[in-house]
C-alpha cells in the first residue's frame, strides 16, 4: 500500500477553515469583504453591506441551487481564481435544507433528522475544499451545550446540529461589539471562550482579542505577520 507522509507544519496549505458567529448588525457579512479573493455562497438578504465592494456572489435558496454552487466551487475552472469561499450564512442554509426535508417528510423529527445528516455532509464538504480558505458565518444564539450550561453559540436548526458545529472546523471565532470607555461600539473578534461564548482557536496562534480582519486572521494562523 502506498503512503503518503505528510507534515503538520504544512497543514495550513489546504486553507484555514473559519466559523465566525455574532448578533444580528454586528457585522458579520461585512467581515467578508476583509477576505483573500473571495466569493460568496449566499442564503441570505443581507449583502447590502457589501453594495460598495464588488464582491461575487452565487445565490442559493434551494437544495438544487445549493449543490450546484458547491459543484461550481469545488470543479470549475472559473471558481480557480478565487482564493477563499464564504457561505453566508450557514444558519440560513440550514433553514433552507429543513425546509426541503419538511415537503419531503411529513414526520417532524425525520425531516430535522435528515436535514442534520444533509447538513453535516454539505459543510463536511464546503470544509474539505482543497487549497481554499472557507469562511461560514453564523448567526448567534443562547443554548444549552452537552454540560447543561447555557452558553452564547453558533445557531443551526436542531439542538444537535448546533452542538456538533464547533467541533467541525478549528477556528470557531464569535464577533462581538462592546462600547470602549468612552461609550463607542467596537467590534472584535473574540478567540477564546470565557465561559458564556463558544470560542476555539486550535492553531494557538491568535490572541484571545483579534481585529476583524479575517486576512490578518488567516496570514496569523498561517504563520505569517498579523
Amino acid at each position: 500500500m502506498a503512503i503518503s507522509l505528510k507534515r503538520t507544519s504544512n497543514a495550513h496549505a489546504n486553507g484555514v477553515k473559519l466559523v465566525v458567529y455574532g448578533q444580528s448588525g454586528a457585522g458579520k457579512t461585512t467581515l467578508i469583504k476583509t477576505l483573500p479573493s473571495p466569493v460568496i455562497i449566499s442564503a441570505e438578504a443581507g449583502l447590502l453591506s457589501l453594495v460598495g465592494e464588488d464582491l461575487p456572489y452565487v445565490e442559493v435558496s434551494t437544495m438544487a441551487e445549493l449543490h450546484d454552487a458547491y459543484r461550481w466551487v469545488a470543479e470549475s475552472a472559473e471558481a480557480r481564481e478565487f482564493e477563499s469561499v464564504a457561505v453566508d450564512s450557514i444558519s440560513e442554509i440550514g433553514e433552507v435544507v429543513l425546509a426541503h426535508e419538511k415537503r419531503a417528510n411529513k414526520d417532524g423529527r425525520a425531516a430535522y433528522g435528515e436535514m442534520g445528516v444533509q447538513m453535516m455532509e454539505l459543510l463536511r464538504a464546503f470544509r474539505d475544499l482543497s487549497g481554499k480558505h472557507v469562511f461560514m458565518s453564523a448567526k448567534c444564539e443562547k443554548a444549552q451545550d452537552e454540560q447543561g450550561r447555557m452558553l452564547y453559540a453558533p445557531s443551526m436548526p436542531g439542538n444537535k446540529l448546533a452542538q456538533a458545529i464547533p467541533y467541525l472546523v478549528d477556528e470557531v471565532l464569535a464577533l462581538r461589539v462592546e462600547k470602549d470607555a468612552d461609550g463607542i461600539p467596537q467590534r472584535a473578534l473574540m478567540c477564546a471562550p470565557d465561559g458564556l461564548w463558544t470560542a476555539k482557536d486550535r492553531s494557538g496562534r491568535l490572541d484571545p482579542w483579534e481585529a476583524p480582519d479575517l486576512g490578518a486572521v488567516i496570514r496569523k494562523i498561517a504563520g505569517g505577520a498579523s
